[in-house]
């Protein structure tokens, strides 16, 4: 009888305790923090902190950057296993705010208040006055994607791109639609991005000796934005 006294005792503390830290959880979002947490459908898959880094106080989040990625210089017939992707950006300490993969699937990376490292140096035409400041302004967003052969000449053999299956090159309608929710989602809460291709930019814009990425293939009509 003791035993299960105390059982129950015990379990209506851990159930009270609980209550109470979801709602110590739920209260820390004051202070303008929930403009930071996706109101859309995401899957938690985050990346260490190491490959982010708190943003600056008063700083603004102004673009949304889109880039595409793979595994396809190491396994160029099974391209896209999410986990081998993450090893890659923990091994070199990089990171988007967000990856969509082949089936539409978001998966949440780095909190929004932090700077991911996915922009480095360069700079926008029409900001030709500010120069490698982007990461600490913007939202990151990797697809699941392989350009062209000549887009992807900086990182994959001729070889290694014709094992390449064709089913795997370019963008899939799952992503396209699944990207324009999410960016409706991040354009509500962060009002000084608008959705024009001033605010959602490619990286192939911002480095473009560097980067080829979201590429030719990416078509912007269908988030309803036109190519630059």
């Amino acid at each position: 009888m003791r035993k299960t006294l105390f059982s129950t005792c015990l379990l209506t503390t851990l159930l009270i305790l609980s209550s109470a830290f979801t709602s110590s959880n739920s209260l820390s979002l004051g202070g303008g923090e929930e403009k930071f947490v996706p109101k859309t459908n995401v899957a938690s898959k985050l990346l260490s902190d190491r490959c982010s880094h708190n943003r600056s106080a008063d700083a603004n989040i102004t673009h949304v950057m889109l880039h595409f990625c793979s595994n396809a210089a190491q396994n160029p017939t099974n391209p896209y296993n999410l986990k081998d992707i993450l090893n890659i950006f923990e091994t070199y300490k990089v990171s988007a705010h967000y990856i969509i993969d082949r089936e539409g699937v978001i998966h949440h990376l780095v909190n929004e208040n932090r700077a991911a490292h996915h922009a480095g140096k360069g700079h926008l035409s029409h900001e030709a006055h500010r120069h490698n400041d982007l990461n600490g302004r913007s939202i990151g967003i990797e697809m699941m994607a392989i350009g062209t052969q000549s887009e992807m000449s900086k990182f994959i053999s001729t070889a290694s791109y014709s094992k390449i299956d064709k089913n795997d090159i370019g963008f899939t309608e799952a992503q396209y639609k699944a990207l324009d929710r999410l960016l409706k989602d991040i354009e509500s809460r962060h009002t000084d991005i608008s959705h024009d291709r001033q605010h959602i930019v490619g990286h192939d814009e911002y480095a473009p000796s560097r980067r080829s990425d979201p590429g030719s293939l990416f078509d912007w009509a269908k988030i309803g934005l036109a190519a630059n």
